[in-house]
């Protein structure tokens, strides 16, 4: 019989701290104290309130706790002395049943990691869809990390830990995580698709129109059909859309979705995310014979990221009537067209114009995505609202000096471009983090055929400035380009500079916002704001529409752009419930 949080909250206090025994190993003190919070409003409640103990204990707790973990494939496990819990995870990792060579490699590990650092190696076994990992992969993150700096180590290790035991919680209580395990499958099995040249690396690249593109678009395609959509079609763009009719054939839609193609050695979840839990709600919706009293449509995006062609938000840009002709005439690297590629895939150009959407039959615009970054993942909270996608500007420029001996040109005589634009990437740096939210890369650097022993006459750089609202960034802008021209004029140096793109901060419409923090409280997570610093497509949508995002968290410190790029089932399970709290709410409010 599965324990309630209704059982736990009326039970005595010793009789609680009994009752959560083994979710954290050895340490009792975190229930204790985390009991405190009670009455726990829900699962996710409580899981919040038991890492909120954790981070307010002392550097001395913390460090005890991680030392209270087996190491894994140790010495308690030879012994046989292990915990049922770290039993049952290390059994189901395979981590028992190990190879003499694959023992002897961990052993070896686990003596390196313990001289860095000091404590055990942690890692949630079982894993981010709590099936258990991989030897394979287990041996991988184990010697990934060993190159992490020991700060951050010690909150990898407590991260895993609260992964750890959330996986035990949701065993104690049966909690059902049925729709995220379903939504972190279809990503999966959607990533078995990949352009080639990557497949034979094991690396997930999907570009526009590609073979393995066009597979993924039929695919999501079937699955919309069989979670019960109205009306399933792949438009001129290549868009996938599904549409869920609403209780009356004249209403207004709720417009959702995200992007499925991907940068090159991408992730699994950047954009897709976005595409499958609004269809894991759809379903739901079909299977309870239920219909709203607004339309819901959920698209595909079949382009974002620009990878293939110089042609970013291609498919949602096509949505509000932003497709420039001129993109058909563009080549990829192997040549193609864009107009060739879109006749290969029998896409017909001259129906463009007709996917266009009437702004006036839309309700708005919302779209779930997986966060890219590390707020998240560092505050332990599985869900953000995003107040706006920042604005942006980028530059690409030059500094030019004189190129002079090395040896004989002396320290005070010197016109040295990259000297002035080290300068200005240190002052770029702390100018951004004045504002908290603003953002300064240099991103590209390059002093054209330096030698080792000739100061720079010439360096080429690249700036990418970004803030919440364009009055932010726009004083960011001036305030580094101010300085580039000062730095410049110290030095005896000259520059040139040219901006490349300038892209308009896109703020959450605050009903919208509202929506989404309404619905993120119903599960009993706190709420926690923030911008986004990446472009999404509700970026092109916000153009003609109201929109708002919700973040999800990612492990392995957020990472996006990358093959470790990932959430837990947990995590799109309360995505998920989260989209259907915004739909029933949406619902009541139409009904009034």
């Amino acid at each position: 019989m599965s324990l309630t949080i209704a059982q736990l909250n009326a039970a005595a206090p010793a009789e609680a701290v009994a009752l959560l025994d083994g979710i954290y190993e050895h340490s009792p003190w975190i229930a204790e104290r985390a009991l405190a919070a009670r009455p726990f409003r829900s699962l996710a409640h409580l899981k919040h309130a038991l890492v909120k103990a954790v981070a307010a204990a002392s550097a001395d707790e913390q460090l005890g706790l991680i030392r209270a973990h087996p190491e894994l494939a140790g010495k308690a496990m030879v012994s046989k002395t292990l915990t049922a819990e770290s039993t049952n995870e290390q059994s189901k990792a395979g981590l028992t049943d190990c190879t003499p060579a694959e023992f002897a490699k961990i052993q070896q590990l686990n003596a390196d990691y313990n001289a860095k650092f000091g404590f055990p190696f942690i890692l949630a076994v079982r894993g981010p869809r709590g099936t258990g990992l991989a030897k394979r992969e287990i041996i991988d993150t184990f010697e990934r990390r060993l190159f992490n700096h020991p700060a951050f180590e010690l909150g990898e290790a407590l991260r895993n830990i609260h992964r750890i035991a959330e996986i035990r919680l949701d065993d104690k209580f049966g909690a059902d995580i049925t729709l995220g395990n379903d939504v972190w499958d279809w990503q999966e099995a959607l990533s078995v698709h990949t352009d080639p040249g990557y497949a034979e690396k094991g690396q997930l690249t999907v570009t526009y129109l590609t073979d393995a593109h066009r597979a993924c678009a039929a695919q999501i395609s079937g699955l919309m059909r069989d979670c019960g959509f109205d009306s399933v079609h792949i438009d001129a763009v290549g868009n996938v859309v599904g549409r869920y009719e609403g209780a009356t054939p004249d209403a207004k839609a709720l417009l959702t979705g995200s992007h499925y193609d991907t940068v090159r050695n991408g992730g699994k979840y950047d954009g897709r995310l976005g595409i499958f839990v609004p269809m894991a709600c759809v379903r739901e919706l079909k299977r309870q014979g239920r219909r709203l009293p607004f339309a819901f449509e959920v698209v595909g995006f079949a382009e974002e990221e620009g990878q293939r062609y110089k042609a970013t938000f291609l498919g949602s840009g096509a949505l509000i009537g932003h497709f420039d002709q001129r993109w058909l005439d563009q080549k990829d690297a192997d040549g193609i067209t864009m107009r060739e590629a879109m006749q290969h895939a029998g896409l017909k150009q001259e129906d463009i114009p007709k996917i266009q959407r009437d702004p006036a039959r839309y309700l708005g615009f919302v779209e779930v995505h997986i966060e890219q970054g590390p707020v998240l993942t560092e505050l332990d909270l599985p869900l953000g609202i995003v107040t706006a996608i920042n604005g942006g500007v980028r530059y690409v420029g030059e500094v030019i000096g004189t190129a002079s001996h090395a040896g004989t040109t002396p320290m005070d005589r010197r016109r040295d471009a990259a000297a002035a634009v080290a300068e200005l990437i240190l002052y770029t740096e702390q100018r951004a983090a004045k504002d908290g939210d603003s953002v300064g890369t240099v991103g590209m650097l390059e002093v054209p055929s330096g030698s080792i022993n000739v100061v720079p006459g010439l360096c080429k750089f690249s700036l990418d400035m970004r803030a919440p609202n364009n009055a932010q960034r726009d004083a960011l802008t001036a305030d580094v380009l101010a300085e580039l021209k000062a730095i410049c004029a110290r030095r005896g140096v000259r520059y040139e500079i040219e901006e490349s793109m300038r892209a308009s901060a896109a703020p959450s419409a605050p009903a919208w916002q509202q929506r989404w923090e309404k619905a993120v409280d119903a599960l009993g997570i706190p709420l926690f704001r923030m911008p986004s610093g990446a472009g999404h497509d509700a970026m092109k949508l916000h153009e003609v529409m109201p929109q708002a995002m919700l973040f999800v968290r990612g492990i392995n410190s957020g990472i996006s752009h990358n093959p470790l790029e990932s959430s837990t089932n947990d995590d799109i399970q309360l995505a998920v419930e989260a989209f259907q709290h915004l739909l029933d709410n949406l619902a009541a409010e139409q009904a009034h």
